[in-house]
């Protein structure tokens, strides 16, 4: 656990890796990861109200209203586990959420991951996930230039998660058609946010070229080195 704080935005389209690397940065900084996607398909799957109001924008591709995904995300950072910081991921993905956010409380960096659409779109539609746990898995293999992102496959050859035995499956949200709406929604709505952060001058682009495990320790040192904190 580190004993300063920090406060991060990852930044990038649908399948840029913000949930992976997230994911391996968060216990490294003592901080938790954040994912407003997460907490809305939980709500989904356990039929709550919010769950209920959410569903038909997740399974079209649309964005969750502004009032909605604002209320869940300031409910969530005022939790003790944030005392430290937090990575958030997902969120804000409109000027308004951001600006929201500048409200809420003050973030010290925000990582851009940049990718090629068509690899998202391969790379999102290869996207294998634990029904249970919610361990995210991947089947597809993706050769590009330089960059190499090898098939992220359970042990069991039965697909199934290793960590909880649950079922691996793919989301509604990750089917191609779907994919390629949330690559066209975020164009049009999440790019402004790229400009307001750069002015700003907290923008950091990362440009996605190495396996996951690579990436992740690339990213935690241009925190590091970004935000002045060890």
């Amino acid at each position: 656990m580190v004993g300063f704080m920090v406060k991060i935005v990852f930044l990038g389209a649908p399948g840029s890796g913000k949930g992976t690397y997230s994911e391996r940065i968060s216990p490294k900084l003592g901080v938790p990861h954040i994912s407003t996607g997460d907490i809305f398909r939980e709500a989904v799957a356990k039929g709550t109200e919010l769950g209920k109001k959410v569903k038909e924008y997740l399974e079209s591709g649309s964005l969750v209203p502004d009032e909605i995904t604002i209320q869940v995300l300031k409910e969530r950072i005022s939790q003790p586990d944030c005392e430290k910081g937090f990575i958030l991921d997902g969120f804000p993905r409109t000027l308004e959420q951001a600006k929201a956010l500048d409200q809420i409380t003050d973030i010290d960096i925000v990582i851009l991951l940049n990718l090629p659409e068509e690899l998202i779109v391969k790379k999102l539609a290869g996207r294998r996930v634990c029904e249970k746990c919610g361990k995210i898995y991947n089947v597809a293999d993706i050769s590009y230039g330089k960059l190499r992102l090898p098939p992220m496959l359970p042990k069991n050859p039965e697909g199934v998660c290793d960590e909880c035995g649950g079922r691996l499956v793919q989301r509604e949200d990750d089917k191609e058609e779907v994919i390629r709406e949330r690559l066209k929604v975020y164009h049009e709505l999440t790019e402004p946010i790229i400009e307001y952060y750069k002015n700003q001058g907290k923008l950091v682009t990362v440009e996605v070229d190495a396996p996951a495990d690579e990436m992740a320790e690339k990213i935690l040192k241009i925190i590091r080195e970004k935000t002045g904190k060890e």
